[in-house]
């Protein structure tokens, strides 16, 4: 796999370490939500170590000192970038600003940044689906399921494969759930990809506050699914559906996500996915064709 890291000129940390990125611009995408553009650290080619592979950073944000036990307060939230892994000297994310809560807030402290001002993070490990981290080559067609900033992650795969010239024989097909039409996150960008390769991708959005010409209605069901989806094939290997959205949304689509033990440090054990239920296990597909993000 081809490796890039940091410059033969200029030393860096790697990618996995704890380090600043400054932001250099920052555009809306809606009311509550920015497109934000970091730059790497000098020295860096690439955000992860593997430039054809999906990347995600976890961002932390000090939140003051707990009263109760006077240790510092370390927010953190983790983020998949938007844009291409192989970009090079800067990347982007898609950060909704929720509402200040408790244990919450990393959003809001990411949007709140101004052009200059830097935000700690560091780039988590290699995301392994089904089996392995790759994608291209992988599947004859590709589904997608987004919720809301669920589209973050299955924005950047979409890239990772429409990129790639020699990948041209897979088909994706995204459908994106939004309660309103304004609601629909980087709409701008998909129409655009659909324009630049109509035999590549589709996009088919449903909502679910309102009822409206050329948009399908309502949360989703097995019709939706067999009408906007790539079909089920047995699980001969052909075909790939992601969901990414909020924990009820994905259970809804495929079940709930799970958690292995604790580890011995005390931190969260990894992600498991767990047995398929949901719409995806009604509409005939098997665990080995749908990966929870």
């Amino acid at each position: 796999m081809p490796i890039a890291r940091c410059t033969s000129a200029i030393a860096c940390l790697p990618p996995s370490e704890k380090q600043p990125y400054t932001l250099v611009q920052k555009v809306k995408d809606s009311n509550d939500t920015a497109i934000l553009r970091f730059k790497l650290p000098k020295g860096r080619e690439s955000l992860g170590d593997n430039p054809l592979l999906p990347t995600c950073i976890s961002v932390e944000y000090e939140d003051g000192v707990d009263p109760v036990t006077g240790k510092r307060k370390v927010l953190k939230k983790s983020y998949s970038p938007i844009s291409h892994p192989s970009e090079t000297d800067v990347f982007d994310l898609l950060v909704k600003s929720y509402t200040l809560r408790p244990g919450g807030g990393v959003g809001a402290y990411i949007c709140g940044l101004e052009v200059g001002d830097s935000m700690t993070a560091s780039v988590k490990p290699e995301r392994v689906m089904h089996g392995s981290p790759l994608l291209l080559k992988r599947w004859k067609h590709v589904g997608l399921i987004a919720g809301g900033t669920g589209i973050a992650p299955l924005y950047q795969i979409i890239k990772i494969l429409l990129a790639n010239i020699d990948d041209t024989a897979t088909s994706i097909h995204l459908l994106r759930i939004n309660r309103f039409e304004q609601d629909i996150l980087m709409r701008k960008e998909l129409e655009q990809l659909v324009k630049q390769y109509p035999n590549r991708i589709s996009v088919t959005y449903s909502l679910t506050g309102e009822n409206k010409p050329s948009f399908e209605y309502g949360r989703g069901d097995t019709s939706l699914v067999l009408k906007s989806l790539p079909s089920p094939k047995d699980g001969d290997g052909s075909t790939m559906i992601f969901i990414c959205g909020k924990d009820g949304f994905v259970e809804t689509w495929g079940g709930p996500v799970g958690r292995a033990p604790p580890k011995f440090d005390g931190k969260k054990g990894p992600k498991i996915q767990g047995p398929l239920l949901g719409i995806l296990k009604e509409a005939g597909y098997k665990e080995s064709e749908v990966f929870k993000y």
